[in-house]
């Protein structure tokens, strides 16, 4: 069985860790309710705030800018307020996935813990006494479901496979692409590449 975690870090490279704050998480997870997942932690910790391949954008709790309780939050407020009364059936969340309501920023809702420039954002379903799960959102109405850690749906995401739905993937060939993003007004974003990982 594949250790996603381990081959996820092994694509992008040693881990950094310069804003890793056991303290951060700990006020984030009071604040939010709930505690988001250990894979999850580690990668932000290791890499964040970063943009990977041009598209996928994780932040840090740690950090003033790139703020991940800060998105996250703006995130809820802006899902809340959507309409989701005239919805297809097959584009309704609620009716794709058997959720008995559609809730952001609940004990039982969806948690925005990642986004791409592409309009794609990834939800972490957390509800009691389950195995979380990741929705993702296309952009464009379009949900798909991914019963996996946030470390496998990353590995896939990274070798090209369509991790936001059908005909979705962003596959680079060659190393992960990585941008430090910049901290301060005068810093400018730090592109680098991962190690050669044969694709």
């Amino acid at each position: 069985m594949t250790d996603y975690l381990a081959a996820t870090m092994t694509m992008l490279g040693p881990a950094q860790n310069r804003y890793a704050d056991p303290a951060a998480w700990d006020r984030l997870h009071a604040e939010l309710g709930i505690r988001l997942p250990t894979d999850y932690q580690t990668l932000v910790d290791a890499y964040a705030p970063i943009q990977l391949n041009g598209h996928l954008y994780l932040h840090h709790p740690a950090t003033e800018r790139w703020n991940l309780g800060q998105r996250i939050r703006d995130r809820v407020r802006a899902w809340s307020d959507v309409c989701w009364d005239d919805l297809d059936p097959d584009e309704d969340p609620r009716l794709l996935f058997g959720l008995a309501e559609l809730t952001f920023g609940t004990c039982d809702g969806l948690w925005p813990i990642a986004g791409t420039d592409r309009g794609e954002t990834l939800f972490l379903v957390a509800g009691h006494g389950t195995a979380p799960w990741l929705l993702v959102e296309d952009g464009e109405g379009g949900w798909a479901r991914y019963d996996m850690s946030f470390a496998e749906w990353l590995y896939r995401y990274l070798i090209g496979e369509d991790m936001a739905g059908p005909n979705t993937a962003a596959f680079y060939p060659g190393p992960v692409q990585l941008c430090r993003l910049p901290m301060t007004a005068d810093e400018r974003p730090e592109p680098w590449s991962g190690p050669d990982r044969g694709m």
